[in-house]
Formats: C-alpha cells, sequence, structure tokens
C-alpha cells in the first residue's frame, strides 16, 4: 500500500474517533445548560455508550496496523502528519491498556457523580457525596493500575491532563511559588487598605449580558462560530471546525464576576476558534494541553482584563449598560475592585495572588489521596485544617469548602496543576508579547486588541500540537517555564496599587 493511500486511510480512522468525540462534547453541552434533571440517568447512559464506541475505535486492531505501518517510515511524513501519528499512538497506547468495560463503568459513574455532586453542594451535605466520589477515586486507582507510569501512582494522573507533568517536576515550582505568592501577600495585607467604592445597586442580568458579550466580541471572538449561554459552572467547549460554546454565571448584585468569567472562557474559546481548520478532527489541529489553554484564558482575564489600562477602555461601555452606576467611580477605582486581594474560600473568585494557593491545596490533598495516606471521608476535616493553616479562614460549610468544585464528581484528579501553570505561562507569554510588540498597554487602552490575538494566534494557536507543553512555551518566550516572570508580574502590578 503506498505511503500516502496508508496516511488517508489511518486519518479516516482518526476522523471517526473524533467525530464520536464531537457528539460527546455536544451531549455534555447539553447536559449542563439545556438538559431536564430527570434526563440524568438516560444521559448517562448514552454517553458511556458513546465512550465505548470512541474507545472500540481508537483501540481496533485496524488502527493499530494503521498505526504501526505508518511508523515504519515516519521520515516521509512531514512534521503535521507525523505529529499525528505520534499523538494517536500515545492515545492508542493508554486505550488499549484501559478496557472498554472499565471506560463505560467510568464515563457512568462520572455522569452520575455530577448529578450526586449539584445536589450535595446545594445541600451543603459533604456525606451525600462521599459515596460516589468513593467510587471515583477507586475508579482513578483502578486506572493507575492500568496505566501506571512516573514515579508515584499521581503521576499517571498528572499526565492525563498535561503531557509529561510529574510530581518532581512540580514540587520545586510549587514550592518557590507558595513562599513567592505568601510574601506577597502579607505584604499587601499589611498596607493600608483603600477605601474602595460600594456596589451598592443592582446589575440586571440583561444588561450584564449585553456587556460581556460586546467584550467578548472586542477580544475576536467570532459569534457566528461561537455562542454563549448560562450554566452553573463557567466552562468552554469546541464541538467542531465553526462551533465553540462559552457558558457564565450571573450574580445582579455583582457585575464583576460574570466579566471576567466571560473573558475567561472568550480565551479559551479564542484558541479553540484559532486552531488550524485544515487539521479539523485530527490531534494536530487540538489543543495541545489544559495548561497552554489555561495560559490562554488567564492572560485575556488577568493581564489584559484587570488592569487600569483595559477600564480606560470599557468602563463608558459598562456606563451605557448601567447608566446608574456612579460617575465619580473612574478606571482607576474600577481596577481596585478588579484586583482586590483577600484571602477567600471560593476558588472561581479568587484574587490573582490568593488563586494558585487554592491550587496548590487541592494539589497537597489529592497527592495524599493516591498516595494513599488520606481517605475519602476525612476529605473535609483535613480540608478545614490545611484551609486555616494557610488561609486563617474558617470554613462554615461544605459547599464553601471542599465541595465547592465539579472536578472530583467528574472523576478529574490530577487537574488541577494546570489551572496554575496556565498563571505561569500566560505571564511569560504576556512578557514577551510586550518585548516584541509596540506599546502593549497602550493597545488595551485604545481596544485595539486584534494584535494582540494575532501574536497568540501565530506563536500558539495555530501550532495545534506541533510540540509539547514546556517546547511551545519555549519557542514562544526563548525560555523554559518557570514561576519567575509570573511572580515579578505580581510583584510590580500589586506593588503599584497597593504601594508596598
Amino acid at each position: 500500500m503506498g505511503r500516502n493511500m496508508s496516511y488517508e486511510k489511518f486519518i479516516d480512522e482518526v476522523k471517526t474517533y473524533s467525530r464520536i468525540q464531537a457528539i460527546q462534547g455536544q451531549l455534555s453541552w447539553d447536559q449542563q445548560v439545556m438538559m431536564p434533571p430527570n434526563g440524568a440517568n438516560a444521559r448517562a447512559d448514552t454517553l458511556a455508550w458513546l465512550s465505548g464506541r470512541a474507545h472500540e475505535t481508537i483501540t481496533s486492531k485496524k488502527m493499530g496496523e494503521l498505526i504501526s505501518d505508518l511508523e515504519k517510515n515516519l521520515s516521509d511524513l512531514d512534521d503535521d502528519q507525523k505529529t499525528n501519528v505520534l499523538e494517536i499512538r500515545r492515545t492508542f497506547d493508554k486505550s488499549t491498556k484501559l478496557p472498554a468495560e472499565f471506560i463505560e463503568r467510568f464515563t457512568k459513574t462520572q455522569s452520575k457523580g455530577m448529578g450526586v455532586w449539584a445536589k450535595a453542594r446545594k445541600n451543603d451535605d459533604f456525606n451525600m457525596f462521599a459515596p460516589i466520589l468513593t467510587e471515583l477515586v477507586e475508579l482513578a486507582r483502578e486506572k493507575i493500575t492500568y496505566l501506571e507510569n512516573g514515579n508515584t501512582p499521581y503521576d499517571t494522573l498528572l499526565d492525563d491532563y498535561e503531557v509529561g507533568l510529574t510530581v518532581d517536576y512540580l514540587e520545586p515550582l510549587f514550592a518557590e511559588l507558595k513562599t513567592g505568592l505568601i510574601e506577597i501577600l502579607n505584604k499587601i495585607m499589611k498596607t493600608k487598605k483603600h477605601q474602595l467604592a460600594k456596589l451598592d445597586m443592582t446589575f440586571p442580568v440583561s444588561n450584564q449580558e449585553a456587556f460581556c458579550l460586546k467584550i467578548s466580541e472586542q477580544m475576536g471572538f467570532d459569534f457566528n462560530s461561537g455562542r454563549m449561554d448560562t450554566s452553573s459552572h463557567p466552562f468552554s467547549i469546541s464541538i467542531a471546525a465553526g462551533d465553540t460554546r462559552i457558558t457564565t454565571r450571573y450574580d445582579e448584585n455583582e457585575p464583576f464576576s460574570c466579566l471576567y468569567a466571560v473573558m475567561h472562557e472568550t480565551g479559551h474559546g479564542l484558541y479553540e476558534q484559532g486552531l488550524p481548520d485544515e487539521f479539523a478532527l485530527t490531534p494536530r489541529g487540538t489543543a495541545i494541553s489544559l495548561g497552554v489553554h489555561e495560559s490562554q484564558s488567564r492572560l485575556w482575564e488577568n493581564q489584559i482584563g484587570r488592569t487600569e489600562e483595559f477600564w480606560k477602555y470599557c468602563l463608558p461601555l459598562f456606563q451605557k449598560e448601567f447608566p446608574e452606576f456612579p460617575k465619580s467611580i473612574d478606571p482607576a477605582q474600577m481596577n481596585l475592585i478588579a484586583n482586590q486581594v483577600e484571602p477567600s474560600f471560593i476558588r472561581v473568585e479568587a484574587d490573582e495572588v490568593t488563586y494558585n494557593l487554592h491550587i496548590i491545596l487541592r494539589y497537597e490533598i489529592e497527592k495524599k489521596l493516591f498516595n494513599g495516606e488520606l481517605d475519602v471521608n476525612d476529605l473535609p476535616k483535613v480540608w478545614n485544617e490545611m484551609f486555616k493553616e494557610w488561609f486563617g479562614l474558617d470554613v462554615k460549610d461544605d459547599s464553601t469548602g471542599v465541595l465547592q468544585d465539579i472536578h472530583w464528581s467528574m472523576g478529574a484528579f490530577g487537574y488541577f496543576p494546570t489551572y496554575t501553570l496556565g498563571n505561569l505561562y500566560a505571564a511569560q507569554l504576556f512578557e514577551t508579547m510586550k518585548e516584541e510588540l509596540d506599546d502593549v498597554n497602550n493597545m488595551i487602552e485604545e481596544g485595539n486588541w486584534n494584535p494582540l490575538l494575532d501574536w497568540l494566534r501565530k506563536n500558539i494557536h495555530e501550532k495545534g500540537r506541533l510540540y509539547n507543553p514546556s517546547d511551545l512555551i519555549k519557542k514562544a518566550t526563548g525560555k523554559i517555564p518557570s514561576s519567575g516572570p509570573f511572580l515579578k508580574y505580581l510583584n510590580e502590578k500589586y506593588s503599584k496599587i497597593y504601594g508596598f
């Protein structure tokens, strides 16, 4: 069989696999946005069935033979084709180690877990969630036995979300970061607190939505290839080329949480919309990792969105939607509101300084859980003790404590560290962007945001899965990823705001 012929057949199989995943994506978007609660059991069943079909496709004898055949003559392929073969080989190897029956069990439990978690969080009752969480932890342990790679059981889970990520890599990175963050936090807590403008008015949902849609569009999100909806936990999902969806949630007393959720999810959406269409339905046309994905959302939300320059441009748009908003509040005051640093309970609402402490706390807990040093039933107790020690706060209830995140209900253990990697990558990318483009602050202030998106398109989005995460960042910035640029960015930003 000719080399090209064999590659074409391989790509046909790969696209079948990707199309099944697209259907799963569509159904899980619907589950979180539109589905009536009583549809949960049937949906869990359908998703489990589809994951079984996806698994059969990726692990078929035919797929294995096609990969092996192409690997014999890798040098005949160009870089894009090579990327597809190597990435599918990785997925094939991983998937052939996981029995189809296990995948279906896992998917069914995940789907059920999300429903139970939502109820438990609403009722502030960890005991209601503990049995299914125990099942999910057991399933993750079972998964580790099939895949075992890395020095610790937890390495296997980390590698699932960020290729090549290990505890050995994270330990020194997180240790340096934690020390630096606590130092900055202490400096801020010692400064005289600024008087914040009181936002004691309501911000109607329809106006918040109109304002946020404007900002998303201004960032470059294409609404002919995307849409925005409401869900209990903001997320973004790319269903297919030309169909990228984002969600947010609203609070009538607090417009900032919606705005920054939209900027965050739009950052993710822009990455998806910027992936090369010519490689749709193949690995070369998909995002490389969650950490890199998170860098895109964080860069827009924080490096661009939480700045005085951003508010110089956006405040008039905001005032147009909310005419009652006090005219005395200027961009500097808006920036101050957007950058309040205060230890608090909820990760997704945490400021930039404390946010990564939330992540490192979850990382430490997960590590203990999978190294066999912690039992599921002791999670609330351990969580609350660590939280008190790290943040100086007493956790009042499980909803604002151990039950706040959706991830464990989806069996997504090892996912949290990618959020912090995203923050580190974002600061490093933004530092380089500022060196390479003329005056980035000026661009933000004037609403001239296209060059910023173009830079990200060229250096990150268009590359798809051509390079692994740390190589991609190194190629874009000239340096290997580190926590240095992020700590420098926080120091500069917050010493200016808080005057320390």
